[in-house]
């Protein structure tokens, strides 16, 4: 089965055409979408600048990150669901579109990180203080991101057709 193939079948799924023909559930779901996405953002912000030494110096990290990653999580999950149901609306377009590919790509590299952050960075508590060089480069790399990923998803309206 071709991509063109399953995207036209994703588009063609009656919870797709239910999202593309009404014209009020798509911007209440892009608004969903959008007030997840600022959660998932901040909270990663919140964590991403204590590694970095910028904010919370007075926290440790390890207990800040137990704190708010479970509301990112949640909030990713909610991100995700709306993203799901918002791209199956328009699969043919956004399939297709160059910064929504990129969004994609960036975001997939945020998990990434995310995840050699915990499985190699964050096997020793990081505690009070600065955090290790890696950590700090994690952080950041993080922000970055996230950034790229906001950035080409808020410009993906602008370039659709």
């Amino acid at each position: 089965m071709s991509l063109e193939t399953l995207l036209a079948w994703l588009e063609a799924t009656p919870i797709a055409t239910t999202i593309a023909e009404n014209e009020n559930l798509f911007p209440w779901i892009e608004s969903l979408h959008v007030l997840a996405l600022t959660l998932v953002v901040g909270s990663i912000l919140i964590v991403d600048l204590r590694l970095i030494g910028l904010a919370s110096r007075d926290r440790d990290a390890q207990q800040l990150m137990d704190e708010v990653l479970p509301v990112t999580w949640g909030a990713f999950f909610l991100a995700a669901m709306t993203g799901l149901s918002l791209f199956s609306a328009k699969a043919t377009t956004y399939g297709h579109n160059a910064l929504f590919l990129t969004k994609l790509a960036l975001l997939a590299l945020a998990g990434l990180n995310m995840a050699l952050f915990h499985l190699f960075i964050n096997r020793t508590p990081l505690g009070m203080g600065t955090p290790r060089l890696a950590a700090r480069f994690a952080g950041v790399l993080s922000l970055a991101l996230w950034v790229g990923v906001v950035t080409c998803g808020r410009w993906v309206g602008f370039t659709l057709r």
